[in-house]
């Protein structure tokens, strides 16, 4: 048995019934076989199994008391997984589906997106299976609260700086970043990323994942000759990363056609109006059947999969296994070029085989939705420096930091033989990044 597959099999072992964990683990390691062979020095000082285990993992109860006056009881998370390059750094996810498995798959991609984007953050993430869909802002804020009470002991802006993620936006950051204040007596500032620009926050924040994917998704595009120009584009979700990887899309000549949300999909061929879409989701919070009412000539169809929409280009924003091999296979046959990974995860081991069979330039997540965390790192220099920089200086640093991670991931794709395997190329490059640190810092 080689050492990746018995590694594998260890830690599957040691962590049963954490089937995303698992799949994270998978979809990594048995990529890394050649830089083992090329540095043997990695298996000889156990970077590997000392990187799949998480430096720390916190567990605990979150009660709080809903509007009626009952008392609920969810649990919260936070994995804190590798800290060589920086301190930890991840968002926080509130939704009914978060579970250990669930976060640590995430903290664990997060170590590798981290080492890509160049700047000092190490890898980590948080959550709690608590559903803010429908809750007063009471009901958030008494929430938030009791989560900080417990998670404050473990963060702090040199030891460990959450972000937002699904479920956690402005709102939530803004009312945990407050109780922190509240029980610390410290002034927030670096702590969180993702706050309103009024107390700290960065300019272009909110637009960063869906702008980076974009753009490390043209410069990709141009690499083959190719751009967004002229092309129909297809996304899945309707949050942030969804709405202004539209929005950068059309920016750049593309002709994003269809979005979806939890109920449905909705298909307008024209073009999607972004400036409706926006005041939709953003302004009015309500569901894309709204944009049907809005405008009569689109199509809205409840349940279907947004990927039966056929497109020249396809980036599923929505959340981790919700592109299958069967969805990868209607792609494919309606003709799609290339397919970027807004969410962490998105397409499933089986979808990422068939669209390298058939030679779609496809970018993974821990490439292509990195924009989110390199504009949070800027927001973090931002406020250790106490200034806020232009939305035009944001967005050319992000712009800079997408090239970069494209030329990393097809440097290493080709120096281990595999040019057009982003998968591999990205999961190297950031192993790489890690691991160097790793060594340099003896056994931790």
């Amino acid at each position: 048995m080689s050492y990746t597959s018995e590694l594998i099999e260890r830690a599957v072992a040691r962590s049963p019934g954490e089937p995303e964990f698992h799949q994270a683990l998978r979809e990594v390691v048995e990529t890394l076989g050649p830089v083992f062979e090329k540095r043997p020095e990695y298996v000889r000082w156990k970077i590997l199994d000392r990187l799949i285990e998480p430096e720390r993992f916190i567990s605990f109860r979150v009660p709080w008391v809903d509007g009626q006056g009952e008392v609920q009881v969810n649990r919260g998370y936070r994995v804190q997984f590798n800290s060589a390059i920086g301190p930890y750094k991840g968002g926080i996810r509130f939704h009914p589906s978060v579970s250990a498995s669930v976060i640590k798959f995430l903290g664990f991609e997060q170590t590798f997106k981290n080492g890509l984007t160049g700047l000092p953050i190490g890898g980590g993430k948080g959550g709690a299976d608590f559903d803010p869909k429908g809750r007063t802002d009471a009901e958030v804020l008494a929430f938030c609260q009791s989560f900080i009470n417990e998670l404050y002991r473990y963060i702090g802006p040199d030891t460990d700086v959450p972000a937002g993620d699904i479920g956690v936006g402005a709102r939530e950051v803004g009312f945990m970043t407050g109780q922190y204040k509240r029980l610390t007596g410290n002034l927030p500032g670096g702590v969180f990323t993702g706050k309103g620009p009024s107390y700290g926050g960065s300019l272009g924040r909110p637009q960063a994942t869906g702008y980076g994917l974009v753009y490390l998704m043209e410069d990709l595009l141009q690499r083959k000759g190719q751009s967004f120009k002229g092309q129909k584009v297809v996304i899945s979700g309707a949050g942030n990363v969804a709405v202004y990887a539209a929005e950068k899309a059309a920016q750049l000549g593309g002709v994003p056609v269809a979005v979806s949300d939890s109920g449905g999909y909705i298909y307008d061929a024209g073009g999607l109006d972004i400036a409706l879409l926006k005041e939709i989701k953003f302004n009015r919070k309500e569901r894309l059947t709204a944009y049907k009412d809005a405008k009569p000539s689109s199509e809205y169809k409840a349940g279907g999969t947004v990927w039966e929409v056929p497109c020249d280009i396809a980036l599923p924003c929505a959340t981790q296994n919700e592109l299958p091999g069967p969805s990868a296979e209607l792609l494919v046959k309606n003709g799609c070029k290339a397919v970027g990974e807004g969410a962490n995860m998105p397409s499933t081991p089986d979808a990422v085989e068939h669209f390298r069979q058939n030679g779609l330039i496809f970018a993974p997540g821990k490439a292509a939705n990195a924009g989110g965390v390199s504009v949070s790192a800027l927001e973090m220099s931002q406020n250790s420096i106490r200034q806020s920089w232009t939305v035009e200086q944001v967005d050319n640093s992000l712009q800079n930091i997408m090239r970069g991670i494209v030329r990393q991931i097809t440097e290493a794709a080709e120096a281990y033989g595999q040019p057009d395997n982003l998968v591999l190329g990205a999961n190297i490059a950031g192993f790489l990044k890690v691991a160097d640190a790793m060594m340099g810092q003896g056994v931790v």
